[in-house]
């Protein structure tokens, strides 16, 4: 079975409760079992819901001798779903027999376990059946290693990515926020973005273990840059809200160029028509095409420029070639600055027969994930840094240049 090792440092106050406790409930991950007792942990059970489940198993002993056992399983509710279910089992040990008796957390599925452990030297093997509900797994897992609890520890990720007040937004993207927030609460929170000019991250929708095991779940969303701090302020306010903060997003610091604010705003606004007409014009020149269309996404601040040209491969067809390019326009840190940011993405060309009366259908079959197949934007960065008196980054120095 393919292990999962994910999970949050409140896994320790499950495996130390009874079953039906909350999963939010958190001890000092530095608790020792009593009485010189040792605690173990097995991160991989086999055979348990095809191979999908995320296991833990912690055990306490008192030298080679087995005295209690907790088990942690989170799995998918169905086969191929991505939504996820969990128990956390306290296990009666008799010997080399461990059972005990649950119901799950989301679903309160009923939740039977018999499995007999078996040492043999530094390797353990564990035997038995797994039921929920009506579905029963058998498992046969040979071969299993334990951690000690500083290994376990030292195993867990706890990062949710979210930078509550970044100097600048060289590390994280200006568009791109996340709001960290409490199961119980998430529904309504999400509930609330409705109507918004919000775009949700839909993966992010996905409450997966390692956020079942927190009681927390992390909500990731686009929003125009000139927004973003007045969301996160009111976000913060809201119940359930642990944290919230800038993300990674969808700028690249080798397209993006810093440049003075000045030319470019009306009172303590971007004038986004000017500096897109701007843009569209340098591109126009280095693309050697006519724009057509920009516009700005009103949820995101995404900037969309359309230029058209003819193609050139057969002249003769009069074939048109359409090129769309992504753009984000921000101030370049939170708060107070005299400078913006500009991202600009990889032109995108599609080519077709536009001509008037019958016409050539084309398909296009080429693939960007190739290497090398990257479109070549013909200097247009370099012509935008010259046209708007801008710095580009320097990823060795890391200081803009």
């Amino acid at each position: 079975m393919r292990a999962l090792l994910v999970c949050s440092m409140a896994v320790l106050a499950l495996l130390a409760v009874p079953p039906q406790a909350s999963a939010q409930m958190k001890l000092s991950p530095k608790a020792t079992a009593p009485g010189g007792a040792e605690t173990r942990y097995f991160t991989s059970i086999d055979g348990l819901m095809d191979g999908n489940a995320d296991v833990i198993l912690k055990e306490t002993r008192q030298g080679k001798t087995l005295t209690a056992a907790v088990l942690d399983v989170c799995y998918p509710i169905a086969k191929n779903s991505d939504r996820k279910d969990r128990f956390v089992v306290n296990l009666q040990v008799a010997g080399q027999t461990l059972t005990g008796t649950t119901q799950s957390i989301s679903e309160k599925s009923p939740v039977s376990v018999k499995l007999t452990r078996k040492q043999s030297g530094d390797m353990f093997e564990f035997r038995g059946q797994i039921a929920i509900g009506q579905a029963v797994t058998e498992v046969t897992s040979p071969d299993n290693s334990d951690l000690s609890e500083k290994e376990f520890l030292d195993s867990q990720t706890s990062d949710d990515g979210i930078t509550p007040q970044p100097k600048d937004f060289t590390d994280v993207s200006p568009e791109a926020i996340a709001v960290k927030v409490k199961l119980d609460a998430a529904t309504d929170f999400l509930k609330s973005l409705k109507g918004q000019e919000v775009e949700v991250t839909l993966a992010s929708l996905n409450v997966g273990c390692d956020a079942l095991r927190a009681g927390e779940q992390t909500i990731t969303m686009s929003v125009d840059p000139e927004r973003a701090g007045a969301l996160l302020a009111k976000f913060k306010a809201m119940p359930g809200v642990t944290a919230a903060g800038w993300t990674a997003g969808m700028t690249e610091m080798d397209r993006t160029i810093r440049f003075p604010a000045a030319d470019w705003r009306e009172g303590d606004r971007i004038n986004k028509a000017k500096l897109a007409t701007a843009v569209a014009n340098v591109l126009g020149r280095t693309l050697a095409a006519k724009p057509v269309a920009q516009n700005f996404n009103p949820a995101t601040g995404k900037l969309k420029l359309v230029f058209k040209r003819p193609n050139q491969d057969f002249p003769a067809l009069e074939l048109t070639d359409t090129i769309e390019v992504t753009g984000l326009v921000s101030p370049d840190k939170p708060g107070t600055t005299d400078k913006l940011m500009l991202w600009i993405g990889s032109p995108a060309t599609t080519t077709a027969d536009e001509g008037s009366g019958a016409r050539l259908n084309l398909s296009d079959d080429a693939s960007l994930d190739e290497e090398g197949d990257l479109p070549d934007d013909n200097g247009s960065i370099e012509a935008l840094v010259k046209e708007l008196k801008g710095q580009r980054w320097d990823a060795d120095k890391s200081v803009w240049k």
